[in-house]
């Protein structure tokens, strides 16, 4: 489910603790003692309304990039010109950093880039932003200014475009994805019906965006609540498969988001890729290409296979080494995987108890090391790590039960036979 939306969207934010904590107070202050206006803008203000985590709190001003540096030093602030060219400057207040960022209005858009003009209007730059519920403002007394009925919107649990949504998408294709993020995130209702008539019809845009671009936005709609009902609409448009280039296995991600719900799970985007797309090894590969997966999250995509399926016909020892061998962080994605593919709640519970095996069995350390070889008298080589793994085999075998003293015996006495 996405958040929960108070009956009443609040219109103030006054004694909200990141708008009070010292360091926002140092920003705002300083803008404010050389004259300018400012306001916190975008997420931070969304999520404050809806009572979700705020993390990096963004500012917007009418003060011009200079001016903001100035303003910052003239109240002791650091001051770094990040992005001067778009009217961005970060401001350092109690080692915490704050992008404050000159009101834009667009003159002329490239694709992904526009250029731009600095103002001090704050519709207009309002309306040049990408949702409604994006475009909410909150002064340092917490009030709210809502210049394109984001409120709303957001009370409304509705994702809508601002302004004309062809002309924000070729401003940027990657709202396209955003759309369908936002939608996973933040609505339990339909679609908007003109964004996604917009989407599809700039839906060759898709081809523009860089695979990094598509890969990021793709990993957080997967992580998000509805991220089935979303994934769900982008297929019957031919979205899924124009971004994965695979048909989509829906119906098994159904499976898993409802499971993560169940369980209180927290979700994990590759191991929802995973079940929405990865059948076979080639599959995986195929994505790790595509979508420029680093190697650690190539490596975490799981496949369905005969493999993982025999997991379960293990007697309570042999599950126990496998576990010991696969690593209780994989284990657990294995056997979420698995659940999501079970096709019967005996099949599904016995899943949940191959993963909690992960949590109630702890995976012991082998005990002996090179060094324990070495003390015997054999000299450096292969010898060394062979002997090493045959002990280490020998271990596992007995189910992990010799302890340290045991191994070192046995390790003694194949030494010896080698020489």
């Amino acid at each position: 489910m996405p958040p929960a939306v108070p009956a009443t969207i609040p219109t103030s934010l006054a004694g909200a603790p990141w708008l009070e904590r010292p360091e926002t107070r140092a920003v705002l202050s300083a803008l404010a003692a050389a004259g300018h206006e400012a306001r916190i803008v975008g997420g931070t203000v969304r999520n404050a309304l809806l009572g979700e985590p705020v993390t990096d709190v963004d500012i917007a001003t009418t003060a011009t990039p200079d001016e903001t540096m100035a303003a910052a030093r003239a109240a002791g602030l650091d001051a770094i010109p990040t992005g001067v060219s778009h009217g961005t400057v970060t401001i350092v207040a109690h080692h915490v950093p704050f992008e404050v960022t000159t009101l834009r209005e667009d003159v002329e858009t490239f694709g992904r880039h526009a250029r731009v003009a600095f103002t001090a209007d704050w519709a207009a730059d309002a309306r040049r932003r990408d949702f409604t519920i994006n475009a909410l403002y909150c002064d340092a007394n917490g009030t709210i200014s809502d210049p394109l009925g984001g409120l709303a919107d957001l009370a409304a649990r509705r994702v809508r475009f601002i302004g004309d949504a062809r002309e924000r998408i070729r401003e940027d294709a990657l709202r396209i994805l955003r759309f369908f993020r936002f939608h996973a995130r933040y609505s339990a209702e339909a679609i908007d019906a003109e964004g996604l008539a917009a989407c599809a019809a700039e839906r060759h845009l898709l081809a523009k965006l860089s695979a990094e671009r598509v890969r990021a936005e793709l990993l957080k709609l997967l992580d998000a609540p509805g991220a089935a009902r979303a994934i769900a609409v982008m297929a019957a448009y031919g979205f899924i498969v124009e971004i994965l280039g695979r048909a989509p296995r829906i119906g098994l991600l159904e499976r898993l988001v409802a499971l993560d719900a169940d369980r209180r799970r927290v979700p994990d985007p590759l191991v929802r890729l995973s079940v929405l797309a990865v059948a076979v090894e080639e599959d995986r590969d195929h994505l790790a290409q595509r979508l420029r997966l680093s190697r650690e999250e190539a490596r975490d995509l799981l496949v369905i296979d005969p493999r993982l399926m025999a997991l379960i016909d293990l007697d309570a020892a042999g599950r126990r080494r496998a576990l010991y061998a696969t690593g209780a962080s994989r284990w657990r994605r294995m056997a979420i995987v698995g659940a999501a593919s079970a096709e019967t709640p005996d099949e599904i519970a016995t899943w949940d108890t191959l993963g909690a095996l992960a949590e109630t069995w702890e995976i012991p350390k082998f005990p002996l090391a090179g060094r324990d070889v070495l003390a015997l008298g054999l000299a450096p080589g292969p010898r060394i790590g062979a002997l090493l793994a045959e002990i280490e085999a020998e271990w596992i075998a007995g189910d992990f039960a010799a302890d340290a003293a045991a191994l070192k015996a046995r390790l003694a006495s194949r030494a010896r036979e080698s020489h």
